[in-house]
């Protein structure tokens, strides 16, 4: 994207929101029966490290999963550390997929832990496309962070995932989200009509996408 520098590096790691989450034994049965992912793709940006998730960010998960706010546009929130542990390993498991996707923890380089998080899943690599999901904590929003932190993902993922397109799916309430998603230059598709389900209600989801030629 446009105004950001950045680079990607490999890094080897030896630990390992979704609004449903799999059985815990389900992390145990991928990790076991799929062979190890490569190395994890750390991205750096200016004032941002874009590396993997661990269990040492378990209570930063929490906090920022486990916020009602925040996770109204996404899912139910977190309730206790055992599910913010869970929801690691659920992420661990992107990487191991046939068609894996990539969750990454941001973290500023002049403080210790995470802010956030993005990723691109649901990798369908016949179509060249994904999906792209992101949060940020309530005290780090409206400072840049998460456009800074995107711009490399989507980079990243238009040149080692060839992708074609990127679509998010966002909550047609979550004006913050979807003025960030059109100023990174994706373009409104459509409406989903109760296409998700949390909080005992469905919800519509707005669907915007940026396409390779588009960047």
């Amino acid at each position: 994207m446009p105004g950001q520098n950045f680079t990607c590096n490999a890094e080897k790691s030896d630990k390992a929101r979704v609004a449903v989450q799999p059985p815990t034994d389900e992390y145990e049965r991928v990790t076991s029966t799929t062979p190890a992912a490569p190395d994890f793709p750390t991205l750096t940006t200016n004032r941002l490290m874009l590396r993997e998730i661990t269990h040492d960010d378990t209570d930063a998960i929490l906090e920022i999963h486990g916020d009602p706010e925040l996770m109204k546009w996404f899912g139910e929130p977190l309730a206790d550390r055992d599910g913010a542990t869970k929801l690691i390993n659920i992420l661990a498991t992107w990487r191991l997929l046939p068609d894996p996707g990539v969750r990454w923890g941001i973290e500023r380089h002049d403080a210790h832990g995470l802010i956030g998080s993005c990723g691109l899943f649901l990798w369908r690599r016949t179509e060249r496309s994904c999906s792209l999901g992101y949060e940020l904590a309530g005290a780090a929003q409206g400072q840049g962070y998460m456009t800074e932190a995107l711009q490399a993902a989507i980079a990243w993922g238009f040149e080692h995932m060839h992708l074609h397109r990127i679509e998010a799916r966002i909550h047609p309430e979550n004006t913050p989200s979807l003025n960030l998603a059109k100023r990174l230059g994706f373009s409104v598709d459509g409406l989903l009509r109760e296409a998700a389900f949390w909080s005992g209600q469905h919800h519509d989801l707005q669907v915007l996408s940026l396409l390779e030629t588009e960047r």
